[in-house]
């Protein structure tokens, strides 16, 4: 009876490294790393300065100021409907 024991111990070892060993050869067959190639683009100096004359237009324009960024934004969203007027009883 002993034999029998030490016999199927040894088999479960042997199944166990067998079976350890394919999974670690498995995974190391694996190609999971990609390299990735990266496309290099070529720029050139460019020395030659082109100046453009800028042309200065008379007209006057009013500009709105306010005391406050979100002025005008509030008073846009500030409207009034007539749903919003209270109603008499």
């Amino acid at each position: 009876m002993g034999f029998i024991y030490i016999k199927q111990t040894v088999m479960k070892t042997i199944a166990t490294l067998i079976f350890v060993l394919f999974i670690g050869v498995s995974a190391q067959a694996q190609n999971a790393t990609e390299e990735v190639k990266v496309a290099t683009v070529e720029m050139t100096i460019v020395t030659e300065m082109v100046s453009e004359e800028a042309t200065f237009e008379t007209a006057t324009e009013v500009a709105r100021l306010y005391k406050r960024d979100n002025a005008r934004v509030n008073k846009a969203l500030s409207f009034t409907t007539k749903r919003n007027r209270a109603k008499m009883a």
